[in-house]
């Protein structure tokens, strides 16, 4: 009997030393990434099976915006269309940050090659322009339960540190447990000092990212409308879900509305993936959740977002990993790649 499932999209930040090789061990006969080649050559950039085939992971290399969206894209676009439609019927797709680029492809919104345009465009302007950065922290406790108050706080410091002079800081994701903010480097700086250390690695920069989803990528925006036609955009084959929890439906989407969402707006506001899962887990009562790969460190925020829906029921870290032990409910699919590969 086929399972309902809602496919989540990874963003940045996940194509790192251990998935070097990704689509040559799990997809070496990977769809369209000839066409994706042939086109980021007419560009003068590397080609995504080039940088795949590294000998060695390179972080200056493969961070960079402009090769880590479209690496990123084609790992997650050819995880996604292998997905057993007898096992699994796909009833919404979502993403996280970039992901959101990648959510488009998958359910139909843009072509395969229209969506490694979008990605690609959108990954090198921010790489060109790189203006602000991000870091990263959390505000649950180690069993995945809220800490009283700590969130209020955090972005209360937030405020208080974009309210000084020459100081920018925002909410850039609501990522589960943790809070993503983007700002410039005093705005950065700021916040590192006026928090403690936690788990001996936050609060954490994110190499090679820019101030995404707040209003420091007003000018990548506009440049990003410049270079990209609405043309592109269609209606979607498969109900999406958007970085505010808002969903787009097949044969109602209103396309110009979703070209500037995704232009505009998803690149300029914070983007709460927190909201997008709750949605999915609520609207669409999917039996499971398939997040694609490279990388698995989206897992642990999915969760954590489902926890705080109360999905299914669960009220903390132990209630998810019981029932991942009797009947997984989050799958990741590099995980079942590597699964696979060992049997």
């Amino acid at each position: 009997m086929k399972q309902t499932a809602v496919v989540i999209a990874p963003g940045r930040g996940t194509y790192n030393k251990n998935e070097l090789g990704y689509l040559k061990r799990h997809h070496p006969n990977a769809p369209n990434l000839d066409q994706f080649d042939a086109y980021r050559a007419t560009l003068g950039q590397k080609k995504i099976s080039e940088l795949d085939t590294f000998s060695r992971f390179s972080g200056p290399t493969h961070t960079r915006g402009d090769n880590a969206a479209p690496l990123i894209y084609a790992c997650a676009y050819s995880d996604f269309v292998s997905i057993d439609r007898d096992l699994f019927d796909i009833v919404g797709i979502t993403g996280n940050s970039m992901g959101w680029y990648i959510a488009l492809a998958c359910a139909g919104a843009v072509d395969p090659m229209g969506g490694m345009q979008v990605v690609n465009t959108m990954g090198t302007l921010m790489q060109v322009h790189m203006i602000g950065g991000q870091l990263i922290y959390p505000f649950l406790d180690d069993n995945w339960q809220e800490i009283p108050g700590r969130r209020d706080n955090l972005l209360s410091e937030v405020i208080t540190i974009n309210s000084r002079p020459d100081h920018d800081l925002g909410l850039s994701i609501d990522l589960g447990g943790m809070l993503v903010l983007a700002g410039n480097e005093a705005g950065l700086t700021a916040f590192e000092r006026s928090v403690p250390a936690l788990q001996g690695r936050f609060p954490m920069r994110l190499q090679n990212h820019a101030g995404f989803h707040t209003h420091l990528q007003r000018p990548i925006s506009k440049l990003g409308f410049d270079a990209l036609s609405e043309q592109l955009f269609v209606q979607p084959t498969i109900p999406l879900i958007d970085g505010r929890g808002a969903i787009w439906y097949p044969n109602s989407t209103d396309t110009s509305a979703l070209y500037n969402y995704t232009l505009g707006h998803q690149v300029v506001e914070p983007y709460d993936f927190t909201a997008a899962i709750r949605t999915a887990a609520r609207e669409f009562m999917p039996d499971v959740f398939i997040v694609l790969g490279p990388g698995t460190t989206l897992g642990g925020a999915t969760a954590q977002a489902l926890i705080q829906a109360n999905w299914r029921g669960w009220r903390s870290k132990l209630d998810f990993e019981q029932e991942a032990q009797t009947q997984p409910r989050l799958l990741l699919q590099a995980t079942m790649h590597a699964s696979a590969l060992s049997e």
